[in-house]
């Protein structure tokens, strides 16, 4: 997590069947450019940090996803929207940026830079790491 400030910001998903609060979550907007994000949303997942306090009304209108040994991924049964991705270790979710009410962030940082494709550039200044450095800093 960021060591700049902590918001709490609540949002919900499209249909509003799964509404949540993220308590600590950074007010730091990564964009991941991996190939499974890629497939899940069609292109990069811009997501942030929520950390492990995160209460969810609803859950059983939540379906998780086993995605990897690693990590997990949830969507909402309603609606489909991508509501986070979990590692497994420590439960840390990042969540979709777009599903919080307010947009009060940063874009700060890209990570398996070496994954994007070559049709678009985001135009910010970012702190950007490989595939490699990434999974690096996950194990840390």
């Amino acid at each position: 997590m960021s060591n700049k400030k902590t918001l709490e910001k609540s949002g919900a998903c499209i249909c509003g069947a799964v509404k949540f609060v993220a308590k600590t979550m950074s007010p730091d907007v990564g964009a991941c450019h991996c190939r499974t994000c890629q497939n899940w949303g069609g292109g990069p997942l811009l997501a942030v940090d929520c950390g492990t306090a995160v209460e969810f009304e609803s859950e059983d209108s939540i379906k998780v996803y086993d995605s990897f040994d690693w990590a997990e991924r949830g969507f909402c049964l309603s609606c489909g929207s991508h509501l986070f991705y979990r590692l497994k270790q420590n439960q840390q979710l990042s969540m979709p940026v777009g599903l919080f009410d307010d947009s009060d962030f940063v874009f700060d940082h890209q990570i398996f830079i070496d994954s994007k494709p070559k049709f678009y550039v985001f135009a910010n200044q970012t702190k950007n790491q490989t595939g490699a450095e990434a999974f690096a800093a996950f194990r840390e």
